[in-house]
């Protein structure tokens, strides 16, 4: 079953949609994984402290990628390229967008990670 999720950016109503076919089309999008990638950009905001994130430009690439490629399969009116997509908005932030669309993906990679043998 998909999950839809509307969030506010730029004073405008985003919907951002998660189903099986997600992953699917954003490998074949981008040539990556879209859950290795989000737990990557989740561990590098370091808790939405911008000033201790580990962001570069490479990272913030991803999550706009991700972030389209869930508007796009939310809202088929969504343009057909990121860029075009993006300059839609005057801001995109990372740190209020990307920890909704982990939320809706249901991921939290801190119960993921395996603690270490003493």
């Amino acid at each position: 079953m998909a999950l839809t999720k509307k969030i506010q950016i730029d004073g405008k109503n985003v919907v951002f949609r998660a189903s099986a076919a997600i992953p699917r089309i954003y490998r074949l999008k981008f040539g990556r994984d879209i859950f290795k990638d989000l737990m990557e950009l989740e561990k590098s905001m370091k808790k939405n402290d911008e000033d201790k994130s580990n962001l570069d430009i490479g990272s913030l690439e991803l999550f706009e990628n991700i972030a389209y490629v869930m508007a796009k399969h939310g809202d088929k009116s969504v343009p057909d390229s990121p860029e075009e997509w993006l300059d839609n908005f005057s801001t995109f932030s990372i740190y209020q967008i990307l920890p909704q669309l982990i939320e809706l993906w249901g991921l939290n990679i801190k119960s993921e990670e395996i603690p270490k043998k003493k």
